[in-house]
């Protein structure tokens, strides 16, 4: 496997120094402050449009996660993995989703979650608290719900640097809708075209 990421020495990475680039350049560029970044209320806004229980918001800081998002200039490029924190308002919900492809872990920074997994007929549920954590293996649904009085805040990893987009269970409602590539497809989609 390790022999696998080093096939091709020539190929560039995502942690190289850039060609040109003083040392100071090359690591300012792989510092994320949080005073430079914004929740992004529309990654996942085709599914609070459907339901506002489903309103949540990305903050990214490796790489652009598992929403659907294709780029992000404000983020560290990703080598092998992403970092975002989430933000879920109380009650509201991340809904049932899988990644086929890759590990997806929650930190738990703030807040209550109720974590619901679910595999070939299985369910399984536990609730986290601050600093509780949980690595849901590829191939397993999950769901994750604010079960607190305030907005719970999660740190979110995916353990690819441009993971498959998620899919839902082919029963859920969201599983039908079709997701917005750019901002211009989200704006016609919201407007019925």
């Amino acid at each position: 496997m390790a022999e696998q990421a080093v096939k091709d020495p020539q190929q560039k990475r995502s942690w190289d120094r850039p060609e040109g680039a003083s040392f100071q350049q090359w690591m300012d560029a792989r510092v994320a402050r949080h005073s430079t970044r914004k929740y992004d209320w529309d990654a996942l806004k085709f599914q609070a449009d459907y339901d506002p229980k489903y309103r949540r918001a990305q903050m990214r800081y490796v790489g652009t996660g598992g929403t659907g998002v294709k780029s992000d200039i404000n983020v560290v490029p990703a080598g092998h993995f992403t970092f975002s924190t989430m933000l879920i308002p109380a009650g509201h919900i991340g809904p049932m989703h899988i990644h086929t492809d890759v590990e997806e872990i929650f930190f738990v920074m703030r807040g209550k979650m109720k974590v619901i997994l679910e595999k070939d007929g299985e369910r399984w549920e536990a609730t986290l608290g601050e600093r509780d954590l949980i690595s849901v293996p590829p191939g397993v649904y999950r769901e994750e719900h604010n079960i607190g009085e305030e907005d719970a805040l999660m740190c979110v990893m995916l353990g690819a640097a441009v993971p498959i987009t998620p899919t839902y269970p082919p029963d859920s409602p969201l599983a039908k809708i079709k997701r917005a590539s750019t901002p211009s497809e989200a704006t016609a989609l919201s407007e019925g075209e």
